[in-house]
């Protein structure tokens, strides 16, 4: 084992043990996905930090513990059929795409989108599915999804995301301003939709016709 796996273990043990996470599999998952990959080769020092790092355009790649404690909310199954809000580095939909014969992923900025397609492409991971567009009002023609995450912080649950959400499914969306947001948990019930504030939390904002202008 080298020394850069050696620290990504260390790095996803601190973390689930933070959290509390006894998922084998999700702790498989994370100490299989090489994050150093996803950020600047500069950075590469800081990939195993338990800290978000700017991927450029002014977006970040978020902190191990928000990703590993989002996909715990999320809940994926195995064989879900799951849509991501912002693509981003990529680091959060190679993890997810571990969960499902066929993920769909949306970005805004086409650069991002592209580099994280080559990055997961090289890595083997060809289940995906890429949108270059905006993804606040998300993918309707593949609707509805076992399970949405949103990767953005947005002004509201719009209806939009809630109608492409099915029944029993799961949504996992920062809601609140551009600078601060409270990680919401939402299950569909037929016409219900149940909510869990899971605190407090910072991402970058949801831009698009269901988010920030």
């Amino acid at each position: 084992m080298d020394a850069l796996t050696r620290t990504r273990h260390k790095m996803v043990d601190a973390v689930f043990q933070n959290l509390g996470i006894r998922d084998t599999e999700m702790e498989r998952i994370f100490k299989e996905i090489p994050r150093h990959l996803f950020v600047d080769s500069a950075q590469e020092h800081d990939a195993y930090k338990d800290t978000a790092l700017p991927i450029g355009f002014g977006q970040t790649i978020s902190q191990p513990t928000m990703v590993a404690m989002m996909t715990r909310e999320l809940a994926p199954k195995s064989g879900d059929k799951i849509l991501e809000i912002g693509t981003g580095s990529g680091y959060q939909t190679a993890i997810l795409s571990y969960y499902t014969p066929r993920l769909y992923t949306v970005e805004r900025l086409a650069e991002l989108s592209r580099r994280a397609q080559g990055l997961l492409e090289q890595l083997g991971l060809r289940n995906i599915i890429y949108k270059i567009g905006d993804g606040s009002a998300g993918w309707e023609s593949w609707a509805p999804y076992d399970r949405i995450i949103v990767a953005a912080g947005a002004p509201a649950v719009s209806d939009v995301l809630k109608r492409q959400l099915a029944d029993g499914g799961r949504l996992v969306i920062p809601i609140g301003g551009r600078e601060m947001q409270r990680l919401m948990r939402i299950e569909r019930h037929g016409d219900v939709f149940e909510e869990t504030d899971l605190g407090e939390c910072r991402f970058v904002p949801l831009v698009g016709t269901q988010g920030f202008k």
